[in-house]
């Protein structure tokens, strides 16, 4: 069993990635409430927590949303998820449930295969400042 925080939801995330680091700045900017925790995928922590869902990190490029001993997302299934917890304004973005979550993983797909040409991406991953450190497993 793997030792993660009690009630914090777990988002793993590209840590090389610049559009995966800047959606992760911009979601503890909008985490009012404390919800969150954030792993990169390249990390031990991450490659466990893969390892103990049951995704193969060879066959998946994406951003996966877990809420431990519950359920996690993968894909746009899991923008949405991160969306909702956010609340406010950002839970208008759930609207996008009433698409075929195949639709959405096609968009959600194309701009993950593009994400390093439009965005590019870091030698490494980030490292948080002091104050965001507890933001980060």
């Amino acid at each position: 069993m793997l030792n993660l925080p009690k009630n914090k939801k777990i988002i793993l995330f590209d840590g090389i990635c610049n559009l995966c680091n800047g959606a992760v700045q911009f979601i503890i900017k909008n985490d009012k409430k404390d919800i969150f925790r954030f792993v990169a995928l390249q990390s031990e922590l991450g490659k466990e927590i893969c390892n103990y869902i049951g995704i193969d990190q060879n066959k998946i490029d994406s951003i996966i949303f877990y809420n431990p001993g519950v359920v996690y997302y993968y894909k746009s299934s899991a923008v949405l998820e991160i969306a909702q917890d956010l609340g406010g304004i950002y839970s208008l973005i759930t609207i996008f449930k009433i698409l075929p979550e195949k639709l959405r993983n096609y968009i959600y797909d194309y701009i993950a295969k593009n994400r390093y040409k439009w965005y590019g991406k870091k030698e490494s991953c980030m490292i948080p400042t002091p104050e965001l450190k507890a933001k980060f497993l």
